[in-house]
C-alpha cells in the first residue's frame, strides 16, 4: 500500500512592519481638483492616498485614479463622514489624515509615523504654523484657540491646535468608537483619546493658504457650525476616568 503524502498548507506571511511597512493616508475630498495634484505628488513613496470623494462634482474623483490614488465614496456628507469612511477602507497599519486642499504637505507626516512606529506617541498630530496672508483667518483661529482652551479644561491636554494633519494605528483608532460625521469628528477623536489614556504629541507644520474655498473656516459661519459641533462633543461624559499620569499625555 502505498503511502499517501499531503503538501503542508502554505503559511500565510505576516504583515510587513517597521520601517517598509506600509501607511495609508485618508484625504477627504470635495471639489479639490484643483489642488488634487499637488498634494498626491507629496505623498511618500510608498504609502498609499485614500481619497474619499463626498460628492464633488468637478471630476476630484477621475483626477485622483488618474494620479494613481485609491477612491472610496461617501455619499454622506460631513467631514467627519469622509474621514470614518476612509479610516474604514484603510488597511495598512498606521493611518494618517491630511486634508486635500493643499494647506498641508503630507510628506510632513513621515516624523509622526516614525514617532508612532517607536512607540514614542498613540497619536501624533501637526500644529498649524500660518505661511503668508490668509493661510489662517482670524475667526478660525479664534474658534481653535476657544475649543483648545476647552479641551484644557476637559481632558487635561495642553494641545495648541486641533489640526487635521495627524496619525495613529487604524485598529486603535477604529476601538474609539467615534460617532460624529460632522467637523466635530478631529476633536473627538482627541477627546476619546485623551479619555483612553493614550500618550498624544503635536509638532509645528507649516500651514499655507488653501487652493480654492474653504467649505468651512473659508466664512464666519462655516466656523460657527464647527464650533458648534466640537462643542457639542466636548460637552459628552468621559467613556472611562483615567489616572491623571496617563490623561496629561505629552506635548511638544
Amino acid at each position: 500500500m502505498r503511502a499517501v503524502t499531503t503538501s503542508p498548507e502554505p503559511i500565510p506571511e505576516p504583515p510587513p512592519s517597521g520601517p517598509t511597512a506600509p501607511v495609508d493616508v485618508v484625504l477627504p475630498c470635495l471639489d479639490e481638483a484643483a489642488a488634487l495634484p499637488w498634494v498626491l505628488r507629496r505623498i511618500p513613496p510608498g504609502w498609499r492616498a485614500l481619497v474619499v470623494d463626498n460628492g464633488s462634482t468637478d471630476g476630484s474623483d477621475r483626477i485622483a485614479r488618474e494620479l494613481g490614488a485609491t477612491v472610496v465614496r461617501e455619499t454622506q456628507r460631513g467631514f467627519g463622514a469622509a474621514c470614518h469612511a476612509g479610516l474604514t477602507a484603510a488597511t495598512a497599519e498606521i493611518v494618517c489624515f491630511c486634508d486635500c486642499d493643499a494647506s498641508l504637505n503630507p510628506s510632513e507626516l513621515v516624523p509622526f509615523v516614525d514617532e508612532i512606529r517607536a512607540g514614542a506617541a498613540d497619536l501624533v498630530l501637526g500644529r498649524r504654523r500660518p505661511q503668508g496672508r490668509g493661510a489662517w483667518p482670524p475667526h478660525a483661529r479664534a474658534g481653535n484657540a476657544a475649543l483648545s482652551l476647552l479641551l484644557r479644561r476637559r481632558t487635561g491636554l495642553r494641545l495648541r491646535d486641533l489640526g487635521p494633519l495627524r496619525a495613529a494605528r487604524r485598529e486603535e483608532l477604529l476601538a474609539l468608537d467615534l460617532t460624529d460625521r460632522r467637523s466635530g469628528y478631529p476633536l473627538e477623536m482627541v477627546v476619546r483619546a485623551a479619555d483612553a489614556g493614550w500618550r498624544i504629541t503635536e509638532h509645528d507644520v507649516p500651514y499655507t493658504p488653501r487652493t480654492g474655498a474653504s467649505k468651512v473656516t473659508g466664512t464666519w459661519r462655516g466656523t460657527f457650525q464647527a464650533v458648534r459641533d466640537m462643542s457639542r462633543v466636548l460637552k459628552e461624559p468621559p467613556a472611562r476616568e483615567q489616572e491623571p499620569s496617563r490623561r496629561e499625555g505629552v506635548t511638544r
